[in-house]
């Protein structure tokens, strides 16, 4: 056997080798610990969103604090500190506001970036409730309880002139002047219209 067969390998090569994986393994690590960055930062966010989702909870059972510009406090949440305010904005309506909440990660002393903001609207109704004459089921039609000739499917309105469908009796007659004049007759009673009816739909 030869002396250049049994030659193995030299230091400058097992350094070059151990150099290349160590290159490798760094991009691996750097990518491992950035999936688990990204992985926590996904967790935080979501426990400060459900926080602030928590919080305009409260402020609609709380209207008592409806006066006020802002408010804040500290939680503890999933075993860990968090802090959020409260801001209220005036809208165009009067009698609405809207409620801004915003979260952080750590005691009311730390300063960063919020991880989480959740807005909502809070005030007095608009309109009495249940007032609304609008089926839903079917877009913004207004439509009534009647039937059609089959007995199948809802007839849907026109907008009428006379919106009561009658139409006004005569007015009474007055009686003639004196001491013992007899009172006057009344006006006959107003006839009920018939409804105006649009196109049919079946069911």
């Amino acid at each position: 056997m030869s002396a250049r067969s049994c030659r193995g390998f030299t230091l400058v090569e097992v350094l070059v080798a151990l150099m290349i994986v160590a290159i490798g393994l760094a991009g691996l690590m750097t990518a491992v610990s950035g999936a688990a960055r990204t992985s926590g930062y996904l967790r935080d966010k979501t426990l400060a969103q459900w926080i602030a989702l928590n919080r305009l909870a409260e402020v609609r059972l709380t209207v008592n604090k409806l006066g006020q510009n802002t408010d804040a406090g500290e939680l503890d949440f999933a075993n860990r500190t968090w802090h959020y305010d409260t801001r209220y904005f005036d809208t165009s309506i009067a009698s609405m506001k809207r409620v801004v909440v915003r979260v952080w990660l750590g005691s009311a002393k730390t300063k960063s970036n919020p991880l989480a903001e959740s807005t909502s609207f809070l005030g007095s109704a608009l309109g009495t409730q249940g007032a609304s004459n609008t089926d839903w089921r079917v877009g913004s039609t207004v439509l009534t309880a009647n039937p059609n000739a089959n007995g199948a499917g809802v007839t849907p309105n026109v907008t009428p002139t006379n919106p009561t469908g009658a139409t006004p009796g005569a007015p009474g007659t007055t009686g003639a002047p004196g001491n013992t004049g007899a009172p006057g007759t009344p006006g006959a009673p107003g006839t009920t219209g018939s409804p105006i009816t649009g196109p049919t739909y079946p069911q």
